[in-house]
C-alpha cells in the first residue's frame, strides 16, 4: 500500500522546483512494480497464517469438512500429512488458476512446522512450488516464526523475507528482509472484521538493472482489516538521490497521508 501511495504521489503531486528535480530521478514503473511485490508477499502470509491458525484449532479439524481457513474457495485443495513431530500442509490452488480474495494464484505453498513448547514458538517453514501470483512468478522458501506471545501478550508473526518476483514480460527483482506482524486485537475471536494488527521491520528491494529500494518502519503500521489502507504509522523511504518519510495519520479509517521530503517539503495525499 505504501508504494501504491508513493506511486500516487510522484504523479499527483504540484510540482515545484525544490521537489522536482528529485522526482524525476525516480522510476515510477519500479515503484509500481514494487508495490505488486508488497500485495503478493502480504497476501501470501495472510493465507499463511490463515490456514496455520485453522490446522492448530482441533474443533476445526474435526469439522473441517463444513468449513475452510479464512473462507478460502473450493479451487484451493488443502492436504495434511502427519508424522510423529512432523506435520506438513500444502496448500494447492491448481495449473489453471483460482481467484483468492481478487487475486488469481497458481501453484503451491508447502508449509512444514517445528514446535518449541518451552520457547512457546512455532517455527513454520514455507516453500513455493511453480506459484504465480496474478501473471507473475514468485520463487522463495524461508519461514514465518509464530511467538503464541510476545512481551506485549499478543500473538506475533516474523516473516523472514526472501523472495524473487518475475513479470511475464521478464522484468525481475528480489526482496529481502523482516516483516513483523504484532495481532494486537481479535484473536481468537473468530470474527475476521475485528481483527487489527501492528506491522513493523525492513526491506530491500533490488531489480535485475540494480536499482535498489530500501525501507524501513518509523512508527509501526496499523492495520484495521476493514479499512483499505493503513490508518496510522509511517515509513522511511530511500532510493539513490531520493528519499522521505510516508506518513499515514494518527489513525482515521480514511485515504489521507503525507509525503515528508528530505528537504522538509510536505505533500498532502489523497489515497485513490
Amino acid at each position: 500500500m505504501a508504494m501504491i501511495a508513493l506511486a500516487l504521489v510522484f504523479t499527483g503531486c504540484t510540482k515545484d522546483e525544490a521537489v522536482d528535480q528529485e522526482v524525476q530521478e525516480l522510476d515510477t514503473t519500479e515503484v509500481a512494480q514494487l508495490a505488486e511485490i508488497d500485495e503478493a508477499s502480504e497476501a501470501m502470509t495472510d493465507i499463511m497464517i490463515d490456514v496455520y491458525e485453522f490446522d492448530s484449532d482441533e474443533s476445526n479439524r474435526v469439522s473441517r469438512t463444513n468449513s475452510r481457513p479464512g473462507g478460502l474457495p473450493d479451487c484451493v485443495t488443502i492436504t495434511v500429512v502427519l508424522e510423529q513431530g512432523y506435520r506438513e500442509v500444502t496448500i494447492d490452488f491448481g495449473s489453471e488458476g483460482c481467484e483468492v480474495r481478487g487475486n488469481v494464484l497458481k501453484g503451491k505453498i508447502i508449509m512444514s512446522y517445528e514446535r518449541d513448547p518451552e520457547a512457546q514458538e512455532v517455527m513454520i517453514s514455507y516453500s513455493l512450488e511453480d506459484f504465480y501470483f496474478n501473471n507473475k512468478n514468485i520463487l522463495g522458501s524461508k519461514t514465518l516464526l509464530k511467538e503464541l506471545s510476545n512481551e506485549n501478550g499478543n500473538p506475533q508473526f516474523t516473516h523472514t523475507l526472501d523472495l524473487t518476483v518475475i513479470w511475464p514480460n521478464g522484468v525481475e527483482a528480489s526482496r529481502e528482509g523482516l516483516k513483523i506482524k504484532e495481532w494486537i486485537e481479535g484473536h481468537g475471536s473468530g470474527i475476521w472484521s475485528d481483527n487489527v494488527f501492528e506491522i513493523t521491520g525492513n526491506w530491500t528491494s533490488t531489480f535485475r538493472n540494480g536499482n535498489t529500494h530500501t525501507y524501513e518502519v518509523v512508527i509501526p503500521l496499523r492495520r484495521e482489516v476493514i479499512c483499505t489502507y493503513f490508518v496510522s504509522g509511517s515509513i522511511d523511504v530511500q532510493r539513490t538521490n531520493f528519499g522521505g518519510v510516508f506518513d499515514f495519520g494518527d489513525g482515521d479509517c480514511d485515504n489521507q497521508a503525507t509525503f515528508t521530503f528530505e528537504d522538509g517539503t510536505v505533500r498532502e495525499i489523497t489515497l485513490n
